[in-house]
């Protein structure tokens, strides 16, 4: 098979040739798009799910949804131990911009957009070095007296209510998406919020879209008690058969190549249903086809190429982030877990390394904190990257 004309993209937050299996979360967009059109309230969306599932991906589509409505709209992803004043400036200041040629008036926009400059700055004390400043590259004057104050929470809310007011002047939206979502600060987390909180109130044609891992309904809960009603929450998950035999067909007959049947079942419990590894068994076993139709021998040849390329770039390049001690802890998840990698208890992992549980703290949460695990509920612990037990039993070094 020509490996120019290899349909298949596995790659991080890469959109796939086919977008599978997701046509509820873009129809539940959709709806909030068109109810908050109508002056309707509806909720912030977050998406949760393991690594892998395309949670990335569907973010970008679901603000190509947004951007083709007019709305204006901005991206960021969130980063452990940074503030998000300098990351959401940045996307406001985007999403304010795709606006502003629309706005009869621009001295409101010029208001606004010295709102975006003083919260944007008052990340930097007045005693800081020139090269420390950092300057969003809006030529307007801060403005004073408005999301200026040194509280996140105050002054994310006005920043947020002033930017949806010129959404609602030409009569659009604003869309902020947060990838990453669990990483951001506990008092970030406790802005957003308060913010969602009050623009929900208000009937503000603002509204925030989070992706992040499993747990994040967790940490918007442990921030505000009524997050549980804030958001709507969406699981994203592994494919469906039909949706993932989609995904390998269609990119395939555009190029005029077939799938035999024993070669979609071979590739179906190879990649177990997960977006990501169902592009990359697809692209090799491309590569490694010699005609159409592809074959279940193909893919044979194929999964141990695509298995040596996932255990390097997928699971190996995350393998190596963790110390000597956190991988001593993920074996012996894996141990207890199996294959599937379900989770396990944390009680379980102590007994397994003949450790006392306080002792094995430190490895858990630095785990956590690098994405790796994370905590299920209450007590157990499981991996964030889906077959990575199967991945550490098979190198146990």
């Amino acid at each position: 098979m020509d490996p120019v004309r290899n349909p298949y993209a596995p790659g991080a937050g890469q959109r796939p040739p086919e977008l599978a299996g997701r046509d509820t979360e873009l129809s539940a967009f959709d709806v909030v798009l068109e109810r908050i059109a109508h002056g309707r309230p509806e909720r912030s969306l977050v998406l949760t799910g393991l690594r892998g599932v395309g949670k990335t991906v569907l973010l970008n589509q679901l603000r190509s949804a947004a951007i083709s409505r007019g709305w204006g709209t901005g991206k960021i992803e969130a980063r452990p131990e940074q503030s998000l004043r300098r990351p959401v400036s940045s996307a406001l200041h985007m999403a304010l911009r795709e606006l502003g040629p629309r706005h009869r008036d621009q001295g409101s926009m010029e208001e606004v957009l010295g709102v975006v400059k003083a919260f944007a700055q008052r990340v930097s004390p007045a005693d800081a070095k020139v090269r420390d400043r950092w300057q969003p590259g809006i030529d307007v004057p801060a403005a004073t007296g408005r999301a200026d104050s040194g509280d996140m929470e105050i002054d994310l809310v006005e920043l947020l209510s002033d930017a949806a007011g010129v959404a609602a002047d030409i009569g659009s939206g604003i869309a902020l998406f947060i990838d990453e979502m669990q990483d951001v600060q506990p008092d970030d987390v406790s802005a957003i919020c308060a913010a969602c909180h009050e623009l929900s109130q208000q009937g503000a044609p603002l509204i925030v879209v989070g992706a992040g891992l499993p747990h994040l309904p967790a940490v918007l809960s442990a921030s505000k008690s009524y997050s549980e009603r804030l958001f709507r929450y969406l699981r994203i998950d592994r494919l469906e058969r039909e949706a993932a035999d989609r995904a390998l067909i269609a990119p395939a007959e555009r190029e005029g190549v077939e799938f035999a049947q024993g070669a979609l079942d071979a590739l179906y419990e190879a990649a177990d249903g997960y977006p990501y590894f169902v592009q990359a068994y697809g692209k090799v076993t491309w590569d490694v086809a010699a005609s159409s139709p592809i074959t279940a021998a193909d893919v044979a040849m194929a999964a141990p190429v695509a298995e040596t390329e996932l255990a390097v770039g997928f699971f190996g390049s995350r393998y190596d982030r963790a110390t000597p001690a956190e991988r001593e802890y993920m074996h012996a998840m894996a141990e207890l877990g199996g294959p599937g990698g379900a989770a396990v208890a944390t009680s379980e992992v102590a007994v397994s390394l003949g450790r006392k549980p306080a002792s094995l703290s430190p490895a858990r949460d630095s785990l956590i904190k690098k994405g790796l695990v994370y905590s299920a509920e209450r007590g157990q612990i499981a991996f964030t990257v889906p077959h990575f037990g199967r991945y550490l039993l098979r190198h146990p070094d």
